[in-house]
């Protein structure tokens, strides 16, 4: 769900303090299912509003093929559902004010429309997801009249957003209904099955109770396994079961804070420490540098990263997890997409095109990378500067070794390699290095290796 409040900084805080304290997930049942083409898939969010200019699922559709030259896996569309008109925002309204779960947006074009561009993406071979709001609805969806009991209301009768949160534009739903329930999980099932998605983007899950979601997978299973995705963080004991993977919040807000001077290199450390201590085998963050909320609210990369943009960006394809690219970041995206109105991206400088066909290329062709238990663990080395991070991740015969300068100034930094010393390919400079067991590095501000074997 999305507004100008979208994660306070209390409610961030907070969110982190309890990803911490809960007991690690490690020990859960094996997962439903791994989904053997996502073990090293790359995701890419879909703007379908903001992408062209007409701004529907056919317009969309010609971009498929540079797509498939950038080597996105997964195309997450962002709801595509009739939007509220009552207590709408903006002219346009936000997509996350359902007022039909099982039709599409008359802005996008048509439920025909919709199939066609799955059938085509799945022939090019890209799975499909799309972002589902099972918390609450338009005001005037039809339930909030046929079903007055499956909403939350207050003391006079009247529909409310959900708790703590501006979002005057949706009422919140009532998690006591079974019925409720049910209604919810056939519109999923409707999706799967009509239109032959791959999987969802399930929204606001911090605000949805935790005995759904078994009945979601097991609901969504008997027709084909699906892919979910959690729009949450702290809630990682659904993780391996009911969901594959979830947001990486915090190593987004961590890369800002060291973009800001506010952090170190040892906390990103952490959090990736944290990671492979709490996430089970299967299971993985989404790592991204913006999406639509960031880029909407908070600001662009530019903004956020400074000229740390394009470090930080390969690292979510080099940290742990699976890295998103939001629609219009391989074109240098420069400006806050407004979320209510129309604000076409502009696609005549691709400028990243190549940076983002780099990072997924390297992804693909080192297992090390690969999400979850596909992949190696982030092994970190001992570095003479506080500033400089360095890991190295293995599988299967693959090894990446990662040195990052995560500052504004130079650095020297000797890197204690241990038993990784050998020849290497340096992935930038196209050339070979020989790591010694203390190997010194010099590195501009913002700089970083990528060496492979």
């Amino acid at each position: 769900m999305v507004r100008s409040t979208r994660r306070p900084v209390r409610a961030l805080i907070m969110a982190v303090l309890l990803a911490l304290a809960l007991p690690s997930a490690a020990s859960a049942a094996p997962p439903s299912n791994g989904l053997e083409w996502s073990k090293n898939a790359v995701i890419y969010e879909v703007n379908v509003r903001q992408y062209t200019e007409e701004g529907t699922f056919k317009a969309f559709e010609e971009h498929l093929p540079r797509l498939k030259d950038l080597g996105v896996d997964i195309l997450w569309f962002m709801p595509i559902h009739p939007i509220g008109e009552k207590n709408r925002k903006g002219t346009l309204g936000s997509y996350y004010s359902v007022r039909d779960y099982q039709a599409v947006n008359p802005e996008f074009g048509t439920m025909e429309d919709f199939k066609a561009l799955v059938a085509k993406a799945h022939g090019m071979g890209f799975k499909v997801m799309l972002d589902f709001v099972p918390n609450h609805t338009a005001h005037d969806h039809p339930w909030t009249e046929q079903q007055p009991d499956w909403y939350v209301r207050d003391d006079g009768g009247n529909l409310t957003p959900p708790a703590g949160t501006d979002w005057t534009d949706v009422a919140q739903l009532n998690w006591n209904n079974p019925d409720m329930r049910a209604a919810l999980i056939d519109a999923m099932r409707f999706w799967v099955r009509e239109a032959d998605i791959d999987g969802y983007r399930m929204d606001y899950v911090t605000g949805v109770p935790d005995d759904f979601w078994p009945d979601v997978r097991a609901a969504l299973d008997e027709i084909k396994p699906t892919y979910l995705l959690a729009e949450n963080e702290e809630k990682t004991h659904l993780l391996g079961n009911e969901f594959q993977a979830n947001y990486g919040w915090t190593m987004f807000h961590t890369m800002h804070q060291i973009a800001q001077g506010k952090q170190k290199a040892r906390d990103l450390q952490g959090y990736v420490e944290w990671v492979q201590r709490t996430y089970p085998d299967h299971a993985y963050p989404m790592q991204f540098t913006s999406n639509h909320d960031e880029n909407s609210w908070n600001g662009t990369t530019r903004e956020l990263f400074g000229d740390a943009e394009k470090t930080m960006a390969a690292l979510t394809f080099l940290a742990p997890g699976m890295p998103l690219i939001y629609s219009g970041q391989e074109a240098g995206l420069d400006k806050r997409l407004e979320f209510f109105e129309k604000d076409q991206i502009a696609w005549d400088d691709l400028s990243m095109q190549d940076f983002y066909e780099g990072l997924v290329t390297l992804k693909k062709d080192n297992p090390a990378l690969w999400n979850g238990a596909a992949g190696g663990r982030a092994d970190f080395l001992k570095s003479s500067d506080e500033n400089v991070l360095s890991f190295v991740r293995e599988k299967d015969g693959s090894r990446v070794i990662v040195v990052a300068n995560l500052s504004r100034d130079p650095a020297t930094a000797t890197v204690d390699v241990g038993d990784y010393e050998n020849e290497y390919q340096d992935h930038s400079a196209g050339s070979s290095v020989d790591l010694e067991r203390e190997h010194t590095f010099e590195l501009r501000p913002w700089e970083y290796k990528i060496l492979t074997q």
